[in-house]
């Protein structure tokens, strides 16, 4: 702690006869203090690994009585709710990291002099993930620990393009600088039951923009009762109008696309995702495979789910129906708000397969029910049916809107859906021309946002981080085995070492000096336990560990400390 005494004298300020002294302000100045960041800038943004420099410049205008000064990296996550009678306030702090201030950087007595200015400077890195400690109450699912520990993006406040989030949900992530001291309390009755209260002083506060590194999740296994997403979809084809010709049903079906990621700056798209879609045409009769139908057009948006709670979260509120269940004791909020995505001109042509539909055979046995004529649409259905798949880019609009990572947290969480429309309709077999019929499929998919990794390097190339110890072992177990049939010159290899070692050329020598010639005969020849093989145990550790380490039940083990023989036990 640097002290730089100020020399200005004080002055009177007013004359007696003009106005009344302001006693009060002269009496009790404020003294000031302030956190400054070196190299930062309003719209910097920091990241997973990014240093947090600075220096705390205390500025006194009496004498301050101190007992300690700190320094914290602050992370909260604020929830609001509006009561009738009073409004509520949740505040959830994930990350708490304190640097430390020698006892030898204060002076002596611990007193800020009047017109002193201090200055103590710190330093903080922006970790990547939480302690486990973080996140310590009941939930229906491990992996939702794994998410609850990992750091949530600044949201609600302080970036330059709206982050899509409600002001009753907020992240907030600041350095403050306090002064303290210290006073005892009594807690009981007892001398020795007394606790120590800390009372700031001054505080000084500075907030920052943090953007964490996330990495790419797997896709979400979605279920008929997640009602957030739609992966499917079947529409009726028309020629032209809700009453003319059926041509047939069109389904498509979306697959999860990859990860949009962002820049660690949040500005630009890095990588682009891309949505496939499965598309199915079952014709109304053989005549209309003649003219399937083609995308005429493509349209989407992207919105932003944020949830917040008053208590902690226990699973994904973007899976299942527990986020809607209307008997809860926590208050619950949900807010979405959607951006158009930027038009995507180059429309997919696609390019039709035909199959054949699985039929039943007739298995000879006439019935009544089977040997009835088929009425009704089956008659006329097509035995064939197209298929087709299309690949979609997506790009989002980082120009216009801030696109935070997808996160969960204890008492919020952001998820992003995309929602992509699809235009069909079929050409007319004389002109060739789109029909001015047709029908529109809506599919809505979840869509993850990640962050880039700092410092990351083109594969292969040089600057990539060596693994952790837990992931080469992980990298080891899950190494595929291969299994495969025995080589010819495997097997004889493996052949000629077991012959070798039955014949005697290898192994355990024996020797009996109280047996028949049979006996010391057959010892080397059988394997040790199925026939009378004779072990040299000798006086040694070795010898018993052999006899002891012998399955029970194939024979008698006689002696200690001498020459052992197992006698073969009767079937």
């Amino acid at each position: 702690m640097a002290a730089t005494p100020s020399s200005n004298s004080a002055s009177s300020a007013h004359d007696s006869h003009d106005f009344p002294p302001l006693t009060r302000d002269l009496a009790f100045p404020k003294s000031d203090i302030r956190v400054h960041l070196k190299d930062h800038y309003n719209t910097k943004v920091y990241t997973s690994g990014s240093p947090v420099k600075g220096e705390v410049t205390i500025v006194t205008k009496r004498d301050v009585h101190f007992d300690s000064i700190q320094i914290v990296l602050i992370g909260n996550t604020k929830a609001s709710f509006d009561g009738m009678s009073f409004p509520q306030e949740i505040t959830h702090t994930f990350l708490k990291m304190v640097m430390p201030v020698p006892e030898s950087t204060y002076p002596l007595p611990k007193v800020l002099e009047t017109g002193g200015t201090y200055t103590i400077p710190f330093n903080f890195v922006i970790p990547s993930q939480l302690t486990i400690n973080a996140c310590n109450h009941k939930r229906l699912s491990d992996q939702l620990q794994d998410h609850h520990v990992l750091l949530p993006p600044s949201m609600g406040g302080g970036w330059e393009k709206d982050d899509m989030a409600p002001r009753m949900a907020r992240v907030e992530y600041s350095i403050k600088a306090r002064v303290l001291r210290e006073t005892v309390s009594s807690t009981g009755p007892r001398p020795e039951d007394t606790a120590i209260k800390k009372t700031r002083i001054m505080e000084g506060t500075r907030n920052i923009q943090v953007l964490p590194s996330t990495p790419e999740e797997p896709p979400l296994n979605i279920t008929p009762k997640d009602r957030l997403y739609s992966m499917t979809k079947s529409k009726t084809l028309r020629k032209s109008f809700i009453l003319s010709t059926k041509l047939g049903k069109i389904t498509a079906e979306a697959h999860q696309p990859s990860a949009a990621v962002i820049s660690s700056d949040g500005n630009s798209l890095v990588s682009r995702p891309t949505m496939r879609v499965s598309l199915t045409f079952d014709p109304e009769n053989p005549s209309h495979i003649a003219s399937p139908p083609q995308i005429t057009g493509v349209s989407g948006k992207v919105t932003a789910h944020t949830f917040f709670s008053s208590g902690t979260i226990s699973d994904f509120p973007n899976l299942g129906e527990q986020w809607n269940t209307p008997y809860v004791t926590d208050r619950r909020g949900q807010f979405f708000t959607s951006v158009s995505l930027p038009p995507i001109s180059a429309v997919p042509e696609v390019s039709w397969t035909q199959k054949m539909r699985n039929q039943r055979r007739d298995s000879g046995y006439g019935t009544e029910s089977s040997s009835s004529p088929v009425v009704g649409r089956d008659k006329q259905k097509s035995p064939v049916y197209l298929t087709s798949t299309v690949d979609i880019p997506i790009s989002l609009p980082t120009d216009k809107k801030t696109f935070v990572p997808t996160f969960h947290g204890c008492i919020a969480s952001r998820v992003y859906t995309l929602s992509l429309s699809l235009n069909m309709a079929v050409a007319l077999e004389k002109s060739k021309k789109r029909s001015s019929g047709g029908t529109r499929v809506n599919l809505t998919v979840p869509l993850q946002v990640a962050v880039e990794q700092p410092g990351a390097a083109v594969a292969g190339g040089l600057g990539q981080e060596l693994p952790s110890f837990e992931e080469a072992q992980a990298d080891e177990h899950l190494r595929p085995r291969v299994i495969q049939v025995m080589s010819e010159e495997l097997r004889e290899e493996v052949q000629r070492g077991r012959d070798s070692w039955m014949g005697g050329g290898g192994g355990v020598s024996s020797q009996n000096t109280g047996s028949s010639s049979s006996d010391a005969s057959s010892g080397t020849d059988g394997l040790p336990g199925y026939g009378d093989g004779v072990v040299a145990g000798q006086d040694n550790e070795q010898g018993q560990e052999q006899e002891e380490d012998r399955l029970p039940g194939y024979g008698e083990v006689g002696g200690s400390g001498r020459w052992r023989r197992v006698v073969e036990a009767p079937c």
